[in-house]
């Protein structure tokens, strides 16, 4: 299974084949052997295991499914040619077949790179050269393709070298053509350098050389910084780089919630410092520019410029300036002219000038008495609070006599909401302002009981009412039976407890205990005391509990 046959198989072959197939994944005969000797494993599918025509072998492996080696020492760059490297000394005299140039038996006369003699070696016998040495430098795909591949950094000082010799030839020049000068006159020296402009290109007065500054101009378009435009022209620089002795904008302030610096445009529009007035700050951000002075009148002109443009004007404020500006004050003044004609022709029709007269500004900006109180660095503190949101409902609108709305109160006792000006819980109902309160207070079942119990003098009595005033209050609060601090009473509990045997002697259900409690021949309601829940609880079985009906029936040893 692990190998492809080659040629076609017989039948007897195949079945054959098969069978040995079968037992080696039965596990009764040994699996194949690859030709390292490594098992193969019979569970492998075929298209996997068979190996395809061109990488066939006709014996079972799985090599084809492995990653070759591969061997990247021919990539290194550190393998080249040893240039000029020569085998051994030269020969003395010239030997047949070797080159008729140079006298070499590695090449030909027509690739030899030595200077094409008058009479060559072949016939002179004298300088001949050494044989080179033929290497043999096996490159990858990477170091065929580098360009760099077996340069000599070396070999760029001579660049070096070479310029610093044109250098110091020029520098020598000019100081002979200095020295040949004969007059002191300054004049005479400006007008023999002016002549001899065009040939020499020599300034004399400053020993600077025009051939050199050409030379710089020659790339200076092409080689504009960033911030910066060079006009070989007028030799003028504009620079939107900043004196190396300024601070830098981002440094003004380091707090990172400061004004934004874009490093791309060297740009920041805000003020980084914000408790500064900006006419006292070192630097008060782009916009306070920007918005300052004349600025805006000039943006106002360009954005006029442009939409004439669009309009089919021909109007441009760098080859007209003073064009410009007149039409500009003339589309203002008539723009001002439409605009009173329009208002007077729509008061003319519909009148309401009077609506239109403003109060005087004196008036207007005077005093007032609105109390405004402002703090060392000019903010407000007091005096403009910030406006409430108000709803999409109706607020603060009273009904039936009401001087407060539905909501504003809470009775604790019963758990309702009314009305805090008459204590009213009822929606929509009249108002009945103090009267009501007292009316509402004495309705509740706390004045009730403080009613009847001062005209009880009794202290059986006093006890009574409080015990049925604590259960009022039970029933009427949020705390109920059995919750919070209990506190309990023996010979109560032990009456309960009594009763509860009795109970479960007789039979009665759950439901009946906390229904009604008949004695005799009166019935009454019944409340649940917390003796009486507390001896319901001690006395209950706990049927959840996994061992209680467990027995233990093993013998013990």
């Amino acid at each position: 299974m692990a190998s492809s046959a080659i040629g076609k198989l017989s039948r007897e072959e195949f079945r054959r084949q098969k069978d040995l197939d079968a037992a080696r994944k039965a596990g009764t005969a040994p699996a194949a052997l690859d030709e390292e000797g490594k098992p193969i494993n019979p569970h492998i599918p075929q298209y996997i295991s068979q190996a395809p025509w061109y990488l066939d072998t006709g014996a079972p492996s799985l090599s084809h499914q492995r990653r070759p080696t591969d061997d990247r020492t021919s990539d290194k760059l550190e393998n080249w040619y040893d240039r000029g490297v020569r085998a051994g000394p030269a020969a003395k005299k010239y030997r047949k077949g070797a080159c008729e140039n140079c006298g070499a038996m590695t090449h030909k006369k027509q690739d030899c790179l030595e200077r094409p003699r008058k009479k060559g070696a072949k016939f002179t016998n004298k300088d001949i050269q050494a044989d080179e040495i033929i290497q043999e430098v096996a490159a990858g795909y990477d170091a065929k393709r580098d360009r760099w591949n077996g340069y000599d950094p070396s070999e760029h000082k001579k660049i070096y070298e070479e310029y610093e010799v044109i250098e110091a030839a020029r520098k020598k020049l000019r100081e002979e053509e200095i020295d040949n000068q004969t007059t002191t006159d300054l004049a005479a020296v400006r007008k023999v350098a002016k002549a001899g402009k065009e040939k020499k290109g020599v300034d004399p007065d400053f020993g600077s050389s025009d051939e050199e500054d050409a030379d710089d101009d020659k790339y200076a378009d092409a080689a504009d910084a960033v911030g910066q435009k060079l006009d070989t022209k007028t030799r003028i620089t504009v620079r939107n780089l900043r004196i190396r002795e300024d601070t830098a904008k981002y440094l003004m302030n380091l707090d990172p919630e400061s004004a934004y610096y874009d490093p791309k445009t060297r740009s920041m529009r805000d003020a980084p410092l914000r408790s500064v007035a900006p006419e006292d700050a070192k630097f008060a951000g782009e916009n306070f520019f920007r918005y300052s002075g004349e600025a805006p009148e000039v943006q106002k002109l360009q954005l006029f410029a442009w939409q004439a443009t669009q309009r089919g004007n021909d109007i441009h404020l760098n080859a007209g300036p003073t064009q410009g500006q007149f039409l500009h004050e003339e589309y203002k003044d008539k723009k001002e002219k439409l605009k009173e004609v329009t208002k007077d022709s729509i008061l003319e029709k519909y009148g309401g000038e009077q609506y239109l007269d403003k109060a005087p500004k004196e008036i207007v900006d005077g005093q007032t008495e609105n109390y405004v109180e402002y703090s060392r660095t000019g903010q407000i503190i007091k005096g403009n609070e910030r406006a409430k949101a108000r709803s999409k409902y109706p607020e603060d609108v009273y009904i039936n006599n009401h001087t407060s709305v539905w909501g504003s109160w809470y009775d604790v006792s019963s758990g309702i909401w009314g009305y805090a000006c008459c204590h009213s819980g009822v929606h929509m109902s009249y108002c009945a302002g103090q009267a009501g309160k007292e009316a509402s207070y004495a309705s509740t079942a706390q004045a009730l009981l403080a009613s009847s119990s001062d005209s009880m003098s009794d202290p059986s009595a006093r006890e009574v009412a409080a015990e049925s005033r604590g259960r009022i209050e039970q029933n009427y609060s949020k705390r109920r039976v059995g919750e919070g601090d209990v506190s309990l009473d023996k010979d109560r509990l032990a009456e309960a407890l009594s009763e509860e045997r009795k109970r479960k002697v007789r039979g009665g259900d759950d439901d009946d205990r906390f229904s009604k409690k008949t004695k005799g021949m009166e019935i009454s309601s019944h409340d649940v005391t917390e003796e009486e829940l507390e001896a319901y609880r001690m006395s209950r079985r706990n049927m959840e509990d996994p061992m209680a009906n467990y027995v233990d029936t093993e013998d013990r040893y």
